[in-house]
């Protein structure tokens, strides 16, 4: 495979154009690390207290709607209000993040433990000790996604 990489500090945002006759597994490994890294330098802004905050993916332990607002919870149990929507981060934080219920998604490496639930639901316990549960209806793709 020709490979051409080019440098400029120009470029606002780095992107990769892969020009390819079949789809194979090494391609498929290319794509899933490039996809990481833009993950790794992915920034997102939360305010708390009249501040803006910035907060890096691997903080953040679970997202969800709260009332009107889309909050965030970091390692360390603080709450900040996201300006974007639950979809939308749901598409950005892909690579470590899970939904659990039309109203949530979680950092898969920040869940502590689950327990069964007595109408069906799981309770999803997190790290930093905030609970939220996971519908019936994710239940599937949940289990899925961790291999149980």
């Amino acid at each position: 495979m020709r490979v051409e990489c080019r440098i400029n500090a120009d470029y606002k945002e780095s992107y990769a154009i892969l020009h390819i006759n079949k789809m194979t597994e090494t391609v498929a490994e290319i794509i899933s690390m490039l996809e990481k890294e833009n993950i790794n330098s992915l920034t997102l802004t939360g305010t708390k207290d009249k501040k803006t905050y910035f907060i890096k993916p691997e903080e953040i332990s679970l997202v969800r709607t709260e009332g009107r607002e889309i909050v965030c919870y970091d390692k360390r149990k603080n709450r900040y209000i996201l300006d974007k929507p639950l979809y939308e981060l749901e598409n950005i934080l892909n690579v470590h993040f899970v939904r659990i219920s039309k109203s949530a998604i979680v950092n898969i490496k920040e869940i502590n433990h689950v327990e069964a639930s007595f109408n069906g639901t799981m309770e999803l316990v997190m790290k930093n000790g905030v609970t939220d549960y996971i519908s019936r209806s994710f239940r599937k793709s949940f289990k899925e996604r961790l291999g149980l």
